[in-house]
């Protein structure tokens, strides 16, 4: 099938390398030609483990192109799928507007008849308020739209596409079915069918519920520090009630960060707010999730009795998540400006970090190993799980540590780490002693 993949950056790149490695013939379009110019070169605008391989592998098959002429690359095309990535600011709010022009803006150039498939995280609506447009603006084209939420993770993004439990789809008739079924047999065939609507409130509602499971283990886990229980317990007595179940959203540990979650929590906000309905619940969750990010400068406070100015605090990982080289949102990224701002030398490591953007180098030493970052130190802080930092030996942390503190707030040093009686290993949901 002919398939036009529009707007190419994470979402974007890997729906279309994914879509050609499965047999469609695929054009990827974007109005930024530099973007462009780098994917054709079999370059990603970001880091995703594998996705340059799979771009270069495409290319070279003939299956898979890149262009910024937009009248070119719908030409022929079955399917318009709209992979934008909806732009959030620091508040959560989305900026669905953007992706909406650029839509906009492709309309005229369709085929008649064409079918456009929209994964952009946008709010339930957005695909009405197209139809309507498109009907004002191009009456008699019979443009019609769907929608696929989609469901990609950083740094697991081609896994999850090429081998995803399901995938949601909503569309309006029996013949836009059909050339859905077609387009996402490659992949597979359990798609779960429903109405527009529902497919886009689905979106808000997964990441949300996952948000609210955060934020509900970790308050949990507050609860266990103060009063001698151990959440990473409690979360295995939850995971094995069969009301709850082993995948659930339920381990404590850090607050979670970048834009995913808190957008589709903010968009359910606001729609509660228009429609006047009090969501308690959903507005809540930013508010609890907020507290526990300062979990980590909070305790070093508590420990180091108030006094953090001078003290030298490493700490592993900067990026958002394990698997992308993306800083924007993190949670590590904002802890070491709070100690910065409190007196703190921050020497840190990443291993997908070469070089800080100017305004974090002023605030944090950016070292050349883990081992490096570790010097002189009087803390560590495991604020990114990446899995080579479970390569470096108990025995070097706490020869660079004496007496000092390791913060982990996801237990992901707790096997590695068990025993060492020469450091302080503080973690979400288990008193310290």
């Amino acid at each position: 099938m002919k398939v036009c993949v529009y707007g190419l950056w994470h979402l974007g790149c890997v729906t279309a390398a994914c879509l050609a490695e499965r047999g469609h013939e695929v054009t990827g379009l974007d109005p930024d030609g530099e973007v462009v110019a780098r994917l054709q070169e079999g370059k990603a605008p970001l880091f995703e483990p594998g996705l340059d391989e799979l771009l270069q592998k495409n290319l070279a098959s003939g299956r898979l192109r890149f262009t910024h002429e937009a009248s070119r690359a719908v030409q022929d095309a079955a399917v318009v799928w709209v992979t934008f990535d909806t732009p959030v600011n620091d508040q959560d709010e989305a900026d669905t507007d953007f992706v909406h022009q650029k839509i906009v803006e492709l309309l005229p150039l369709l085929p008649a008849g064409a079918l456009v498939l929209l994964s952009s995280q946008m709010p339930v609506g957005s695909v009405a308020r197209l139809e309507a447009q498109a009907q004002a603006d191009l009456p008699g084209r019979g443009l019609r739209f769907a929608c696929s939420p989609e469901n990609l993770r950083l740094g697991q993004a081609i896994k999850v596409f090429t081998e995803p439990d399901r995938i949601i789809a909503g569309c309006r008739k029996p013949a836009d079915r059909e050339l859905l079924r077609a387009l996402f047999a490659p992949i597979t065939d359990k798609v779960e069918w429903m109405g527009v609507e529902s497919a886009e409130m689905t979106k808000h509602a997964i990441n949300s519920f996952l948000a609210l499971s955060v934020c509900f283990i970790n308050e949990i886990a507050t609860l266990c520090e103060r009063y001698g229980a151990d959440a990473g317990e409690v979360a295995r007595g939850l995971k094995t009630e069969a009301r709850i179940g082993p995948k659930a959203y339920l381990s404590p540990g850090g607050a979670f960060a970048g834009g995913t979650l808190a957008r589709d929590v903010a968009f359910l906000s606001h729609m509660g707010q228009s429609a006047d309905l009090p969501l308690q619940l959903i507005r809540a969750i930013r508010a609890s999730n907020d507290t526990h990010r300062a979990w980590a400068l909070q305790r070093l406070r508590e420990l180091w009795g108030g006094q953090l100015a001078d003290k030298r605090v490493a700490v592993w990982g900067l990026t958002y998540k394990p698997g992308t080289d993306t800083l924007r949102r993190s949670s590590s990224v904002e802890l070491c400006r709070q100690l910065a701002a409190s007196g703190v030398v921050v020497q840190a490591f990443d291993p997908a970090v070469a070089e800080l953007p100017e305004e974090l180098a002023a605030s944090i030493r950016l070292c050349a190993s883990a081992e490096a970052a570790l010097e002189g130190a009087q803390a560590l802080v495991l604020a990114t799980p990446w899995p080579a930092f479970r390569q470096i030996p108990a025995a070097t942390i706490a020869g660079a540590l004496p007496g000092g503190l390791v913060l982990d707030a996801d237990r992901f040093l707790a096997q590695q780490l068990a025993g060492v009686t020469a450091l302080k290993y503080v973690t979400v949901g288990r008193p310290v002693t």
